[in-house]
């Protein structure tokens, strides 16, 4: 059973709102946060990448870094830039992408769910990366930004969403970049908080789709907190951190896509050879060509698109890792014949997610970067689930969800200490 709550958010005045938001912290650099943070002084980059806070070059580790994350959280509310809701609410968030809507309940999870695996997870973590979330936590005692999570769809949690999709939102705007639309509403009424809370406490589990690092510092922070208060019941506002819960069914999953430096000493025409063993290998011409189906791979070589259809025996349709196009690729032709063991750590490799699409991998091997681009089919959503219920992890650069969660429209207090 899934444990919720609603809470008092923390978020800018509507008319402050365009002002405040951002992208989340760890899709682009310093340098750029500092760039799109520009003048602003109401951007919450000054909180969530604090670093452009002091002169370039400063590590975004430095101890000095994380406590002027917490400080210009504490100027924003007392400048009015954040308030706090004088009520606990859940709220709810939609995004717009090329004519896709997905709407998401804002909620307080409890950090045991995570801990117990109620919340399941489908990436390994790294503790440096922990630490670093650990540290904006403590210092902010906060949950700045949102964990990204998706429930299997209830009827009457869709009853509810489309209700408040049809009222006034409380925010709507176009982010910049990406031109995706954003909305968010809060939900108030007594009634629908109960049946909120009551309709995920039917749940077996909830599902990280993004945002591993973020939910396992929250909970680790609220550990922490419960186990320095004797008196601890498990219901103080510490032991809860924020989510954004999507029903599966909605959520969008690009190509997590590689491109390499080189091809292992291989000529092109001795690559394509050696793929032919494991692939069905077709000439698609010089038009950018994209996976079709599972089990289908893009190649760009040498100016040229090419279709790989993995042989039939090549994987175990049986085992939810081995099904996967990620491990089919990694097996297959990354490690038997380009010798890339470690998709985290080699320098050979590097990825290519979300919207950047074909034309990037294309660029990249063009511009003499690269020797040569892989595209994938994405994984599905039902897959992940699959491979989370049964206790197993994915493979390293997996998944790549889009759109991203906007930060700062609504945040989450650990404690109820005053501003």
């Amino acid at each position: 059973m899934a444990r919720i709550k609603p809470f008092k958010g923390v978020r800018p005045p509507k008319e402050l709102v365009e002002q405040v938001e951002s992208r989340p912290y760890d899709v682009l650099d310093s340098d750029e946060a500092r760039a799109e943070a520009g003048d602003n002084k109401k951007s919450l980059y000054h909180i969530i990448k604090p670093e452009i806070n002091f002169p370039e070059g400063t590590s975004e580790y430095d101890p000095r870094v994380y406590e002027s994350g917490a400080e210009q959280f504490l100027k924003f509310q007392e400048q009015g830039w954040l308030v706090q809701d004088e009520k606990e609410n859940y709220y709810l968030y939609a995004q717009t992408m090329n004519g896709h809507t997905q709407y998401g309940f804002v909620v307080c999870c409890h950090v045991q769910d995570y801990l117990n695996n109620v919340i399941k997870k489908h990436e390994l973590t790294r503790r440096d990366k922990e630490e670093d979330r650990m540290k904006h936590v403590r210092n902010t005692r906060a949950n700045i930004e949102p964990v990204f999570l998706a429930y299997k769809e209830r009827p009457v949690l869709t009853e509810i969403i489309n209700r408040y999709a049809a009222q006034m939102p409380e925010y709507d705007f176009i982010a910049p970049i990406d031109g995706f639309g954003h909305r968010f509403w809060l939900i108030a009424d007594e009634k629908d908080i109960a049946v909120i809370t009551a309709e995920f406490d039917q749940m077996d589990a909830l599902y990280i789709a993004d945002g591993h690092h973020r939910s396992a510092a929250a909970a680790l922070v609220g550990k922490e907190r419960a186990e320095q208060n004797p008196r601890n019941t498990g219901d103080e506002e510490y032991n809860f951190y924020m989510a954004v819960c999507f029903p599966e069914e909605q959520l969008t999953i690009l190509g997590y896509n590689r491109v390499v430096t080189d091809l292992n000493g291989l000529t092109p025409q001795e690559f394509l050879a050696a793929l032919s063993a494991d692939f069905i290998v077709e000439d698609a011409g010089t038009e950018e060509y994209a996976p079709q189906q599972s089990h289908e791979f893009s190649l760009y070589l040498e100016g040229h698109w090419y279709r790989l259809q993995a042989r039939p025996g090549t994987f175990d349709s049986s085992d939810p890792i081995g099904v996967l196009d990620v491990d089919i690729s990694s097996r297959l032709i990354l490690d038997k014949l380009l010798n890339i063991t470690d998709l985290r750590g080699d320098r050979r490799i590097d990825f290519v997610g979300g919207l950047r699409g074909m034309r990037e991998l294309k660029r990249r091997v063009d511009s003499g970067e690269m020797k040569a681009a892989l595209a994938l089919y994405p994984v599905t959503m039902q897959q992940i689930i699959a491979i989370a219920d049964a206790g197993r992890i994915m493979p390293p650069k997996a998944t790549w969800f889009e759109p991203k969660l906007r930060s700062g429209l609504v945040i989450h207090k650990l404690d109820d200490r005053p501003v």
